[in-house]
């Protein structure tokens, strides 16, 4: 098997919420694994300092400062990338957000604040991607589901109906681009180990609680994501669209 088939060599991957967390670490990766990354988020300085790891390893990085809330800025964000690099060969909608509170106190302000970062500026970034896309000929869109989109969990409301509806945000656009050669997929991670989550888990019988649900037995690490997001961005996934990889170390498996 001709081991190009996995390459990210050369390809332009866009990453969102590239700032910190696990946004930053799969940046990271993707650069080591030889792809040029285009880093997008509000935080400047923080995404200046990705960027600067990025490229110390000798691979070309730049940060797009940006809230991805205000959609109808987003075609100039892309023609900006697409300015800089040439190619959009990758879009990773990694962006996201939670408010977990229970589902009788959620406000209107909560439930806008997660859906417009989570579910509906991920489809105006695609659609703003699939531009330059469908112009080459081809492109991989990969977006940041979770296991909450297929199980239900205490005080997640909002947030697990925003997963879900990128879940099948991701079939739709899959259905449609699939003639366009863009093939649309997503990944979807269990409770990720990461400093920010640091302190939610702070609380033993939280933790506890979380892990009596995932059979392997432990946090996943955003290297666990790696392997699902390099696939899906390299020609050995050229054959799977509109799938969603479940990372979750068996959690949706009971």
């Amino acid at each position: 098997m001709s081991s190009n088939l996995f390459s990210l060599e050369g390809k332009t991957i866009v990453v969102t919420g590239a700032n910190k967390g696990i946004g930053k670490e799969i940046a990271v990766m993707l650069a080591e694994a030889d792809a040029n990354v285009a880093l997008v988020a509000r935080d400047e300085q923080a995404l200046e300092e990705t960027a600067r790891v990025i490229q110390e390893k000798g691979r070309a990085a730049e940060s797009f400062p940006f809230d991805l809330t205000e959609v109808e800025h987003m075609n100039e964000l892309f023609g900006s990338i697409y300015k800089r690099f040439g190619q959009i060969d990758v879009l990773l909608n990694n962006a996201g957000t939670n408010i977990p509170v229970p589902a009788e106190e959620v406000t209107e302000e909560q439930w806008d604040r997660i859906h417009d970062i989570n579910l509906k500026s991920v489809f105006f970034a695609c659609q703003a991607a699939g531009k330059w896309m469908r112009e080459a000929g081809h492109g991989k869109i990969i977006n940041m589901s979770s296991q909450m989109a297929f199980v239900g969990y205490y005080n997640r409301a909002a947030y697990s109906s925003s997963k879900g509806g990128i879940t099948q945000l991701t079939k739709s656009l899959a259905i449609e681009w699939a003639s366009d050669g863009i093939n649309v997929n997503a990944v979807a991670p269990t409770f990720i180990e990461t400093p920010m989550t640091e302190k939610m888990f702070e609380d033993t019988e939280f933790k506890e609680e979380v892990l009596a649900r995932i059979p392997l037995g432990r946090l996943a690490r955003p290297e666990d994501l790696f392997g699902a997001v390099a696939f899906l961005s390299s020609a050995s996934s050229d054959m799977v669209t509109g799938q969603t990889i479940v990372v979750d170390g068996g959690w949706t498996v009971w």
